[in-house]
């Protein structure tokens, strides 16, 4: 199996690490391509590192590959599509993780039956940490989803789901980092105030809620059984409990569930604003 990715930043750069480690796909077999501008051949430049092959040619990408990453920008979507569409065969399996665009926006891009994953995964997925959730085209075969499957598991975790849950999965998961980190920084801050240094505060943080997540996934437990073990009758939960009262009367669990669909809201609107635009341009 040969892997390409048009388009050789952040993601494409993890994703081929990953895959190169695990022994997935070996580096001279995967391909990645980028402008001949001067960010496209910085990027090239640094993925060549790894040793795979790298062109400024989508066609040429296209001609040597089997499955195609589209890390591409969503707006720049519609040329490259229509630059490889005469290249595309039976044998391809195109991979798309631009956030907002549809299946069936890039089937409808590609020659008739071209089978197509949908994905959207996560930033630490560069730190081979991702949460990445994909849904099959129309023409995809579970053999495809298999193929994916293996090859996303090299950089975190992942699983198929419906396309139509892909938006609520933007504001959940693609976006929710973001909600990590700002509570990272909300944490060390505080932490700061009460006299820690910003290095022991940053560090005592981001560990804490690692592992805070890390229970969670190993007891399988519900997190609020969890968090009522933290808060139990003795100095530290009595603690706990105080601070908890505190988050709750300034609405926290709600600023959470708002910001989950705001993300959804706002990647449904960018969309709808990217169909009226390539409307328009038509």
């Amino acid at each position: 199996m040969s892997v390409g990715f048009i388009g050789a930043g952040r993601l494409a750069l993890a994703m081929a690490k990953g895959f190169i480690r695990a022994g997935a796909v070996p580096a001279e077999n995967i391909f990645a391509s980028a402008p001949d501008n001067l960010v496209g051949r910085a990027e090239l430049r640094n993925i060549k590192e790894l040793g795979i092959n790298v062109t400024h040619s989508n066609t040429a990408l296209v001609s040597q590959t089997d499955v195609v990453f589209l890390a591409i920008k969503a707006n720049a979507f519609q040329t490259v599509l229509e630059e490889i569409s005469p290249f595309v065969t039976q044998r391809h399996l195109f991979v798309s993780p631009m956030a907002g665009i549809t299946i069936n926006s890039v089937e409808e891009a590609l020659p008739p039956e071209t089978r197509v994953i949908r994905m959207m995964p996560n930033t630490p997925l560069v730190v081979g940490e991702g949460a990445t959730v994909y849904a099959r085209g129309q023409h995809a075969t579970k053999y495809d989803s298999e193929t994916v499957e293996v090859l996303l598991s090299n950089v975190g975790w992942c699983f198929e789901g419906k396309e139509e849950y892909m938006d609520a999965v933007t504001g959940l998961s693609g976006s929710g980092p973001a909600y990590v980190f700002l509570s990272i920084d909300a944490l060390a801050t505080g932490g700061v105030k009460m006299g820690l240094s910003r290095q022991e505060s940053l560090r005592v943080a981001a560990e804490t809620i690692q592992n805070a997540a890390k229970r969670v996934l190993e007891t399988g437990a519900h997190p609020s059984m969890l968090k009522d073990e933290v808060c139990s009758n003795n100095i530290l939960g009595q603690s706990a409990l105080a601070a908890i009262h505190k988050m709750e009367a300034g609405g926290f669990r709600a600023l959470l569930m708002d910001a989950v669909e705001a993300g959804e809201d706002r990647t449904k609107e960018l969309r709808r604003m990217g169909e009226v635009k390539n409307h328009v341009e038509d």
